[in-house]
This record gives structure tokens, sequence and C-alpha cells, in this order.
């Protein structure tokens, strides 16, 4: 799947975040933990922000300037309307440029949505997007080599793809980064996060 398709099936469920089956809790220790990396608590962005705006709201009460992307253009109007102060850039983090660089990077059940081919190249653009000792945190599946699937486990046809625990590892020292934490955090599911920094 294309992002475009990817976008088209995200619009179909967008309100599915703002519902009170959706759990606000999602991600968010996780993020706290990154968050405790950081001696600067300045810019951060969040990547495939969704509608919920949990992580958002985190990340303001820490006092960060934060903006949102997503490729989904529903998603983007239901964030406004959260968040009407905050600066959204409805865009494909394939194709999007940074034109700054953060102190915290957030693609929390985002990028895996990518091309494979894509991948690589996605993570080194967000890890270079950070500042000195700045922090990403992004999920990923715990496996040993990459692998795409599609499936419609959400409704929606959905398509999913990832490097691999040790090319995604590569992929953070080659970037001038360092992986803080690595968890496999709903075990035995291979949903798995990772914390690094730019060294």
């Amino acid at each position: 799947m294309t992002p475009d398709e990817i976008a088209k099936s995200y619009n179909q469920i967008a309100d599915r975040w703002n519902g009170d089956e959706f759990q606000r809790s999602n991600g968010i220790e996780q993020h706290e933990r990154a968050i405790a990396f950081l001696d600067n608590r300045r810019n951060a962005l969040d990547i495939g922000c969704g509608s919920s705006g949990r992580i958002i709201d985190l990340l303001i009460g820490h006092g960060f300037i934060v903006e949102g992307l997503d490729v989904s253009d529903r998603m983007i109007e239901l964030a406004k309307k959260r968040h009407p102060d905050t600066r959204f850039h409805y865009a494909d983090i394939v194709n999007w440029e940074f034109t700054t660089k953060y102190d915290l990077i957030s693609a929390w059940d985002s990028i895996w949505h990518l091309p494979l081919a894509n991948q690589e190249a996605v993570l080194a653009k967000i890890l270079q997007g950070l500042t000195s000792g700045g922090v990403c945190i992004f999920t990923t599946a715990g496996l040993d080599a990459p692998e795409e699937k599609t499936d419609s486990a959400m409704g929606p046809p959905m398509y999913y793809s990832v490097l691999g625990i040790p090319k995604t590892l590569q992929v953070i020292k080659k970037n001038q980064c360092a992986c803080r934490h690595l968890e496999y955090d709903h075990y035995p599911e291979p949903h798995l996060y990772i914390i690094a920094q730019r060294t």
C-alpha cells in the first residue's frame, strides 16, 4: 500500500481515537521514560499524531512547543479541533523536510506504515532531525529481519513494514545516536518501542 492508500484507510477510522473506548494511556508511560533522558524540553514533533491528542497533551504539559504531522487529512482536521493553537503538518513523512531540529520526536505506532523501501531513509532523517542530546521514541516490531505485511485487523486494509532489530540498531548508530531503551512492552506480542538519543 502507498502512503496515500494508508491515509484513506485512516480517514475511515479517524474518529475511533476520540471515543470513550480508546485507551488514552496508550504510550504515555513510555513517553515519560523518553522525556526523562532530556536536558532540554523546547521543541517536539509528533509524527503520525493522529486525532487523540494524548501525546501532544503530555508534551505540552512538560513545557514543549509541539508540532504534529499526519498523512491523514481527517486526523489533522480532528487534531486541530482539539489543539487549535498547535501547528500541524498535513504531510507524508517520506517527502516532508525538516526545517528545524527537535529535542524530542515521537513516532508512536506510525512509521511502521511506511513502505519497507523507505524505512531506513526515513528513520535516518528523523534521527538527523534531533538536536544534540535530543531523543526519538518510536515503535516497531520485535523481529530479527525486515518484514512487511498487509491486514485488516483495524477494519480497512493497513500495511506494515519493519527493518528488524539488528538493522534498526545499525541505523541508529550510523546516525550518531545511541539506543537508550528497547522494550517489548506488550510481550509476548512483538510490539517494540525504542528510545534513541543523539550523541
